[in-house]
């Protein structure tokens, strides 16, 4: 559909949601009905809004133009829509607004993947309700200043912004969820002591160290993806909430927590493609999940283990390990997903003795497969009915391999060997709900 006739809508007084989405409308249907309360134009050709297109409609909260083609607003252009809560314009071609939008009901407003680089002055006096903004996908070089005091989400990812200043963001005390992530910051000043601050979204930056004077109330910081080499207390002494902890893809070799002495209370901590050589040290004993993908760890001592028995989750994966202990497992009682596929495993009988470990936890495993000795490379050590015949007799003190193999192929079968070695769905699973 191209266009609506003139009257299409009028007619239909008690109309209050339509939706024209993914059509091939060049404007927005004239004459529609006042008590009109949602209006979604999405995936159309849109190109020009007229004042006179939303004439009357004084009762219409949510109105969605995005995906078309609009690039200038002009500030009169929705003066008739007084109730409106939620106005999203992502995916346009907007370079310019000419003046502020009076809409004093609106809570969100999103203009995403856009072209937007500035924003006229006084924009947001006019908004005094509004509680969620999104900016991302733009050309912003610094935050918008005069943000709404009430705002309680600002995203501003995929800008062009290069630092944070304590102006920015001081007098936001509402705020809650700032997302920053692909940008170009490589300092925050300080500017991140907001005291109802929850979720903070940095990723992908330039940062050389996590940020300093975070509230103590923070439950989840990302830091992926940056140039962060070493980890301390000074960044997170205070974070007494923080839960969910992203730095993966970073420059880390040290980690200096000592967390049981500052209280730190971690559920999630994300180290993936680091250059740890070693098992972090201090590491809290509320932890549930933990990522230690591609690092350098060539062994696990117990002393760094022994504290995380919540733990459930635990990814080794492409690291240096070649055995493990099994007193270090013990210490692992709660834990239901162990992924060790990657590393340079020395298939001797001993690893082996731990496999039977593994599987009468009921886990899912993914084991990895053999580097040495020489005739097991490629086999994998969790599985292999080779090594199993093999190292029969040295598992049970002398029972026969025969008897063994017999034995290993009733708990297999009572086992769900569905969970172990076998492809999924995902690489990784996590889940990092905020609770």
């Amino acid at each position: 559909m191209e266009a609506t006739e003139a009257y299409t809508f009028s007619t239909l007084t008690n109309l209050k949601t339509l939706e024209l989405w993914k059509n091939k409308l060049r404007r927005v249907p004239s004459k529609l009905p006042s008590n009109m309360e949602v209006l979604k134009l999405g995936n159309n050709r849109i190109q020009v809004l007229c004042e006179a297109d939303f004439e009357g409609l004084a009762k219409l909260k949510v109105l969605d133009l995005q995906n078309n083609k609009i690039s200038i607003i002009q500030s009169r252009v929705l003066s008739s829509a007084l109730r409106l809560e939620s106005l999203i314009l992502d995916s346009n071609r907007l370079e310019l607004l000419t003046g502020p939008l009076k809409l004093s009901c609106l809570k969100r407003l999103s203009m995403q993947n856009n072209r937007l680089s500035s924003l006229p002055l006084n924009f947001f006096s006019f908004l005094p309700s509004l509680h969620f903004l999104s900016l991302s996908g733009n050309l912003f070089f610094k935050i918008p200043q005069e943000l709404p005091p009430l705002l309680w989400s600002l995203k501003m990812d995929k800008n062009l912004i290069t630092e944070l200043k304590i102006k920015d963001l001081n007098y936001l005390r509402h705020l809650s969820e700032l997302t920053l992530s692909e940008n170009h910051i490589s300092t925050t000043n300080n500017a991140l002591t907001l005291s109802n601050l929850s979720t903070v979204d940095l990723s992908k930056n330039q940062l050389k160290a996590v940020p300093t004077g975070l509230p103590s109330h923070l439950r989840m910081l990302d830091c992926s993806h940056n140039f962060i080499r070493k980890i301390t207390l000074q960044e997170l002494s205070g974070v007494c909430g923080l839960k969910h902890l992203f730095l993966e893809y970073n420059n880390i070799t040290v980690i200096d927590l000592d967390a049981r002495q500052h209280c730190l209370q971690l559920s999630d901590l994300a180290l993936e493609q680091n250059h740890l050589s070693s098992f972090p040290k201090g590491l809290p004993d509320t932890l549930v999940r933990l990522d230690l993908k591609g690092n350098n760890i060539k062994d696990i001592c117990k002393e760094t283990v022994k504290n995380l028995k919540r733990l459930q989750v635990l990814n080794l994966r492409s690291n240096r390990l070649s055995s493990l202990n099994s007193e270090v497992l013990a210490y692992f009682p709660r834990l239901r997903r162990l992924y060790l596929d990657g590393n340079p495993w020395n298939c001797t009988c001993d690893l082996i003795k731990i496999r039977d470990l593994l599987t009468a936890k009921q886990m899912e495993i993914k084991s990895g497969d053999c580097a040495t000795p020489a005739y097991y490379q490629g086999e994998t050590w969790l599985s292999s009915t080779k090594i199993l015949n093999n190292c029969g007799y040295n598992i049970w003190h002398g029972m026969k391999g025969k008897a063994f193999l017999e034995s290993y192929a009733k708990v297999s079968l009572n086992h769900d060997s569905s969970n172990i070695d076998t492809p999924t769905d995902y690489e990784d699973y996590y889940d990092y709900d905020i609770y």
